[in-house]
C-alpha cells in the first residue's frame, strides 16, 4: 500500500496537473491501482513516455532542419542558375558596370572644355557661345543615351568571378571549338 499515491501527490511528483494525471492514466502511460496510482510503475511509465516524446520531437526537429537545408540549397542553385543564364545580376556586378557608365559620363563632361574652348572664343556674342555649348552638351547626351545594356558584359563578369574561363577553355579544347 505504500506504493499507492493519490492523484494530487503523483501530479506534484511529476510536476503536472491532476487533470494531466487522469489523461495519462486514460492513455495507459501511468498505472492506476484501486483508489490511487502505483508510484514506481507510474513514474517509470511517465519517464518512458517523456523519452519517446522527446525523441519524436528531436526527430521532427531534425527532419525540419534537413528540409530547411535542402530548400536553402535548392534556392541557392536557382539563384546561381539565374545568374549564369543572365536573368539575375549580383549587386557588385551592377555596381561595377554602373561605375563604368559613370566614368564614361565623367570623361565626356571633362572633355567638354577642351572641345569647346576654341569654338566659344571665336563666337561673336554670348548667345552664340551658349548655342555652341548647348550643341556640344546635346552631342554628349546623345552619345550617352546610346548606352545599351549588354548581357555579355555581365556574363563575362560572372565567368571571371567564378574562374570559369579556365574551365570553359578546357571544355573548348575537348569539343574542338
Amino acid at each position: 500500500m505504500d506504493n499507492i499515491v493519490k492523484t494530487a501527490d503523483l501530479a506534484q511528483i511529476l510536476g503536472v496537473s491532476t487533470r494531466r494525471i487522469r489523461q495519462l492514466a486514460e492513455d495507459r502511460i501511468i498505472t492506476r491501482s484501486g483508489s490511487g496510482y502505483a508510484l514506481a510503475e507510474s513514474v517509470q511509465g511517465y519517464i518512458m513516455y517523456k523519452v519517446e516524446t522527446d525523441r519524436g520531437d528531436l526527430d521532427k526537429e531534425r527532419r525540419e532542419a534537413e528540409t530547411r537545408l535542402k530548400k536553402a540549397k535548392a534556392r541557392r542553385a536557382e539563384i546561381e542558375t539565374a545568374e549564369l543564364e543572365g536573368r539575375m545580376h549580383r549587386s557588385e556586378d551592377v555596381e561595377a558596370l554602373t561605375e563604368d557608365l559613370i566614368y564614361a559620363i565623367r570623361g565626356a563632361l571633362l572633355a567638354l572644355p577642351g572641345r569647346l574652348a576654341v569654338d566659344v572664343v571665336n563666337t561673336a556674342s554670348p548667345a552664340e557661345a551658349a548655342d555652341v555649348i548647348r550643341k556640344e552638351v546635346y552631342a554628349v547626351m546623345t552619345e550617352l543615351s546610346s548606352y545599351q545594356y549588354d548581357p555579355e558584359k555581365y556574363a563575362e563578369r560572372v565567368r571571371d568571378r567564378q574562374k570559369w574561363n579556365a574551365i570553359m577553355g578546357e571544355a573548348d579544347k575537348l569539343t574542338g571549338d
